[in-house]
């Protein structure tokens, strides 16, 4: 599953971002994201500590750029241009608040025809799905993701450390 969201975020959003990365680790998901901080950290950090697979696909070149929470570290160097890679990886896109880049990620992923969770966001885009807490976030995902694909995803059982 992907979370898109703001690299900068208030701490509302953190709380909300950090408890569906809890969600996502609890149904065993792997959790895919830009990497960066803001949402990104505060989700990776709530998968992170509930023994979830978190991949960070990062804009730059740097490993050392990622956050501290990320299992994987895949440097792309392609800026912004990685937010389709971001679209494209999850079976679904969950989008907390952000700006253009989260934006761009829940348009990017509506082309790929994935399935879009908005939570705390743009709740009147065409194609998207709203969710009002981070539980309800996550199954929504899970079960739009289990219909778009014809299958269930292949839950993550291990506990992950970081290289």
């Amino acid at each position: 599953m992907s979370v898109a969201g703001g690299g900068t975020c208030s701490a509302r959003t953190a709380r909300l971002a950090e408890a569906v990365g809890r969600e996502l680790a609890a149904a065993g998901a792997i959790l895919v994201c830009g990497g960066l901080g803001g949402v990104m950290e505060a989700a990776a950090r709530g998968a992170a500590r509930r023994g979830g697979m978190v991949v960070g696909l990062l804009p730059t070149y740097r490993h050392a750029d990622g956050n501290a929470h990320l299992t994987v570290r895949l440097p792309t160097g392609l800026g912004h241009a990685r937010n389709m890679l971001v679209a494209a990886a999850g079976d679904a896109v969950i989008a907390l608040p952000g700006l253009h880049g989260t934006l761009a990620e829940v348009a990017l992923a509506r082309v790929l025809e994935r399935p879009v969770v908005v939570l705390g966001a743009w709740g009147d885009l065409p194609g998207v799905v709203r969710a009002r807490t981070p539980g309800a976030a996550v199954r929504q995902a899970l079960r739009l993701a289990r219909r778009a694909t014809g299958r269930r995803a292949t839950p993550h059982r291990r506990r992950w450390r970081p290289a």
